[in-house]
């Protein structure tokens, strides 16, 4: 009688640590999936990446960094992307007006707390770091950065800012992207 209980006991317990471990993992799975969703436009298509960015707009915003964290993390050796918009609330034109943009580092204390140079920072960008834009009134044009971090770079954060300006080089707006190098 007495080894009926024990057997019922640990039966009870294993069952338990059974459940309890499903719990942690499926919690887990949770917690990354909601850490790395906003994250990956690298695996964005263009109109998917312009249906985020048009979510993100409010009625006078001109322009909006994805993700709207407005902060990216990524690996030494390894690829991230940041996207944005620019929505054209200029006045007075039915054609479209002509935009430019420029992403340039916005940290001054990066060489301490980086080890590199803002240029060196902006060497990494090897996608969109300079680029025209033609939009009509009322419309959204997006853009993509892609930034190659190099192997062994220093772990820290830095600052990138986006600018964009109007055709005559009057600054349109401007917004700001962190960019975390983590292990």
């Amino acid at each position: 009688m007495e080894k009926r209980g024990a057997l019922e006991l640990s039966i009870g317990t294993i069952v338990i640590i059974v459940l309890a471990m499903s719990m942690l993992i499926l919690g887990l799975v949770l917690v990354k999936n909601i850490f790395s969703g906003a994250t990956a436009v690298t695996d964005m298509t263009d109109e998917q990446l312009k249906n985020q960015v048009s979510k993100m707009f409010g009625e006078s915003s001109r322009l909006v960094a994805y993700p709207d964290t407005e902060h990216i993390n990524v690996k030494g050796g390894e690829i991230a992307e940041f996207g944005f918009g620019v929505k054209n609330l200029l006045e007075g034109s039915n054609a479209g007006t002509k935009f430019n943009y420029e992403v340039i580092v916005f940290d001054s204390q990066i060489q301490k707390n980086c080890g590199v140079s803002e240029r060196e920072a902006e060497d990494w960008i090897t996608v969109g770091r300079t680029e025209p834009m033609e939009i009509a009134p009322g419309e959204i044009e997006t853009g993509r950065v892609r930034i190659e971090v190099p192997s062994g770079a220093n772990l820290c954060t830095f600052r990138y800012l986006i600018k964009v300006y109007q055709e005559d080089k009057k600054i349109y707006d401007s917004a700001r992207m962190d960019v975390t190098i983590r292990a």
